[in-house]
């Protein structure tokens, strides 16, 4: 599990190189904005359509042998752009190919590296490696940042390319040597009667989708992550425009705030590390709690109020996330957890294609308060509707009516409990 780390803790690095670089590289050739939008849309669109069959991928085969193959092919696709963009051949078609290649592969790189750093703990300690997860996925996000204008000063943009395609090899390199821990799930893989043959009677994407349909935690929490993720996670639109716009803030203060919300997602990243037993109703209690704080934020009266209110606006959001993605990777079974994350990618990219257009929208018709306010009491509205419907389903205790003597006969106790 430490050698897994510290790959994922290159590979974000890499990673984060790239897509601060890439952005950077496209208004470079096009001079257009819209053509950056385009290029992110290109990279996410096939997360929509393929994480699907992405996931029944996972499910199929060897856990091992998928993570390397996949890490091997994004590495690929990063030495040949970077070669591209050193010989100064990269153009907007060629880049829009490679970003979509790129987004094909990970709809089963993103399932099979998770699943497979799930694999190297004990089933009561996934929690904890998952919060690991995102503690060095946020720390490799500032590293990465950082790290990109440097390269690209000092050594061109084709280093960043080139440094991510090795960061992608470094991780495949390190796969062959991890070994599951005692009592972890069994990963699929040609043989394996388990995943194949006598627990999945239905080793189809219909299988996987029936699933996650009929499981009604696994659909709150959907609808939990879905409410948060439109009008309660874009953050980088709502607050940008909130410290700019009616707290007459400048670019300094709102990279203040961009730096407060990072710390916040390290810190929560450490308490969700901590969870042993994450539920849906942790989710959104914290959803909930979040949102209270977003509107209390968008009510702010200057940047030093939103400053304390970011901090555990931005703890709460990391735990949520922690625990969220628990569940989601350790309700479904071991043969089913491919295709779960699968169905789950594709909605989540519905939400992050959709999500800032309608936030965009919102804050047209309300400004930046009026969203953030109108969106915190959305969520905590729903979820707290979603709480008072599910206390009124959930059955009462029965009481067993005693036979003569103080005993309650089998019969009664059938009778009483049908």
């Amino acid at each position: 599990m430490r050698w897994w780390s510290v790959a994922n803790l290159v590979s974000n690095v890499g990673t984060w190189m790239q897509l601060t670089v890439q952005n950077l590289l496209v208004l470079q050739i096009t001079g257009s904005a819209a053509a950056t939008g385009l290029s992110m849309s290109v990279q996410a669109g096939p997360a929509l359509f393929m994480s699907l069959l992405g996931g029944a991928a996972v499910d199929r085969w060897s856990r091992k042998l998928t993570a390397a193959v996949s890490q091997t092919l994004l590495g690929a696709v990063a030495f040949v752009t970077a070669v591209l963009v050193a010989l100064d051949r990269l153009d907007m078609t060629s880049l829009l190919v490679l970003a979509a290649v790129t987004g094909t592969v990970a709809t089963v790189d993103g399932p099979a590296c998770a699943l497979l750093g799930n694999d190297l703990v004990p089933p009561e300690d996934v929690p904890s490696a998952i919060g690991v997860g995102a503690l060095v996925h946020s720390a490799g996000r500032l590293v990465g940042t950082a790290l990109a204008g440097v390269t690209v000063g000092f050594l061109g943009t084709a280093a960043a390319y080139a440094a991510n395609g090795l960061s992608f090899l470094f991780v495949a390199a390190v796969v062959p040597f991890l070994r599951p821990a005692p009592g972890a799930a069994p990963a699929a893989g040609p043989g394996t009667v388990t995943a194949r043959t006598v627990a999945d009677p239905d080793p189809t994407v219909r299988g996987g989708l029936r699933f996650f349909a009929r499981r009604p935690r696994l659909v709150a929490l959907a609808g939990v992550t879905g409410i948060s993720a439109v009008f309660g996670r874009n953050y980088g639109l709502t607050l940008a425009v909130l410290v700019t716009g009616p707290l007459a803030g400048g670019a300094g203060a709102f990279g203040t705030v961009s730096v407060v919300l990072a710390v916040g997602g390290i810190l929560g990243a450490f308490l969700g590390a901590r969870l042993r037993r994450p539920s849906v109703r942790l989710v959104g209690t914290l959803a909930a709690a979040g949102a209270l704080l977003q509107l209390a934020a968008g009510l702010s009266p200057s940047v030093a109020v939103l400053l304390v209110l970011v901090l555990p606006m931005a703890v709460l959001e990391s735990v949520s996330d922690t625990a969220g993605t628990a569940v989601l990777q350790t309700d479904p079974p071991p043969h089913l957890r491919g295709r779960v994350l699968g169905a789950w990618n594709s909605i989540g990219t519905v939400w992050s294609l959709g999500g800032p257009p309608a936030l965009g929208l919102l804050m047209e018709l309300a400004g930046a308060r009026g969203a953030l306010v109108t969106g915190g009491l959305l969520i905590a509205g729903v979820i707290g509707a979603g709480f008072l419907v599910r206390a009124r389903r959930t059955p009462g205790p029965v009481a067993l009516a005693a036979a003569p003597g103080g005993e309650v006969t089998g019969r009664e106790a059938l009778q009483t409990a049908a």
